[in-house]
């Protein structure tokens, strides 16, 4: 706890506090985390499509641009207070939910839990792209109206052989 770093993160922490104390708006975090819900279900969920993964990033957007301007948090930063706990978390929810909404949309394939309906068999199986999609991918959010940047590392596997699944068997 003595050294720079921390009292960095600590001073970044209480400005992000005093920021949500002072929106002062009229939706509850409740209200607020049941949209962003809602969005990743209906855009980002387990069958997703090009076209609703943009609309599904567009609505994220202006669900963290509601969150900035119009949260209500009750009580005060002060002690405990359970609604400003659950404000923090939301936050990051959101910043995850558009990073997890970019990754779906970045890869043109169906591989596990990246199933894109355009990119399916004519079995409703999903269609892998190894060729161009044959890395793990971890994406740094940079800001709101900024895109956020792609790290890829390529796969190897030595001891299993890389095959499509079949669910159908």
């Amino acid at each position: 706890t003595d050294l720079p770093e921390f009292a960095e993160a600590e001073k970044a922490v209480q400005a992000k506090i005093d920021k949500f104390m002072s929106i002062q708006g009229k939706e509850s975090v409740d209200s607020i985390h049941k949209k962003l819900g809602h969005i990743m279900w209906e855009y980002v969920g387990m069958g997703r499509t090009a076209e609703g993964l943009k609309k599904g990033i567009a609505e994220l957007k202006a669900v963290r641009k509601e969150f900035e301007t119009n949260l209500f948090i009750p009580g005060s930063k002060e002690g405990m207070n359970v609604e400003l706990d659950k404000a923090i978390r939301l936050y990051d929810f959101i910043t995850m939910g558009e990073l997890v909404a970019y990754d779906a949309l970045n890869r043109d394939e169906s591989c596990g839990d990246h199933f894109r309906e355009e990119y399916q068999t004519e079995e409703g199986e999903a269609k892998r792209d190894d060729k161009n999609c044959f890395y793990v991918s971890c994406w740094e959010y940079q800001g709101e109206d900024k895109e956020p940047v792609k790290y890829e590392e390529p796969l190897k596997y030595e001891a299993i052989e890389v095959k499509t699944r079949n669910y159908k068997n």
